[in-house]
């Protein structure tokens, strides 16, 4: 499909939020989201804040290296050569259009993802109770839209739109699936959040964790889930490691993983978490994530 042909199926409200989101500029956007879910200003010349911080990142830092990292597809090959390919999950396949997908060529459960933003994925237990006309008409809106518009997430600019198949994960034990996250400061893992129920926000829960695995009083957007114990993973050190590697080149990453069966699975490589507009409790904890951030040179 052309982008002519793609761009048809987008409709008016869309095209003329596009063009609002191309004309006004980088700071009113960013200050408009960032008031409106936080309620104050962004502080954009002298940051002290987490947030404010990874306002002053979109604005001021540029790295190749970290465009190739938030492509779903491309950071495939920089996880191989940094801790290697037994850490991706299986890919199935990798399409520049939604015409491309043989679904019938594909397994029962799977997951498709864009490459080029956040929130583009679609969790497939079973293809065959799956309306594929509507879903392909989703999937080509994704690959219409330009993730860093929204919020300039600079990373994201760039990035070819193409959507990748992968393997469908299952936590063990018939468990929610857990997405280990790893919050690293110029190259240090400070802390770990636990999040479930990551694709439905209305039942999202997220445990903060210090690196010994204590259970944090903080909390990032989303309640506490304490009514299910989350044991410490028996390979959590490896993990630590690991994020350890892959956040080296930054100034500040995320990084994302499963862990299954005893199988430690790579997930994603975030710069912004939330974009910078997470909610963080108590305000001390935002200003001592500020503190960990340090930031570097103006690249821009």
């Amino acid at each position: 499909m052309t982008n002519f042909q793609r761009n048809k199926s987008l409709s008016l409200r869309d095209i003329v939020r596009n063009m609002y989101y191309k004309l006004a500029s980088d700071k009113f956007i960013i200050n408009r989201s960032f008031k409106k879910r936080l309620g104050r200003e962004v502080n954009f010349e002298t940051p002290v804040m987490y947030n404010d911080k990874l306002q002053w990142l979109k604005l001021n830092w540029r790295d190749p290296l970290a465009t190739k990292c938030a492509d779903k597809y491309k950071v495939r090959e920089y996880i191989s050569e940094k801790i290697g390919n037994q850490y991706l999950n299986d890919l199935y396949g990798v399409y520049e259009s939604v015409e491309e997908i043989d679904i019938n060529s594909l397994p029962t459960a799977f997951v498709l993802k864009g490459t080029h933003g956040s929130g583009f994925n679609f969790v497939c237990k079973n293809k065959n109770e799956v309306k594929w006309d509507e879903k392909k008409k989703e999937m080509d809106r994704w690959l219409s839209t330009n993730y860093y518009l929204g919020n300039r997430e600079w990373v994201y600019k760039d990035i070819k739109p193409r959507i990748i198949c992968e393997k469908f994960i299952e936590q063990d034990n018939d468990e929610e699936l857990r997405d280990y996250r790893f919050f690293c400061f110029n190259g240090e893992p400070k802390f770990i959040t636990v999040d479930l129920s990551i694709n439905d926000k209305k039942k999202t829960r997220r445990n903060l964790y210090d690196l010994e695995w204590n259970l944090m009083d903080e909390e990032i957007t989303y309640p506490k889930e304490l009514d299910i114990k989350i044991n410490k993973p028996e390979k959590l050190d490896e993990m630590i490691k690991l994020s350890k590697i892959l956040s080296s080149e930054f100034p500040h990453a995320r990084v994302d993983f499963y862990y299954i069966d005893g199988n430690i699975i790579f997930g994603e490589i975030t710069f912004y978490h939330q974009s910078g507009m997470g909610v963080i409790r108590p305000t001390e904890f935002e200003l001592k994530m500020g503190d960990w951030l340090k930031l570097p040179k103006s690249h821009k």
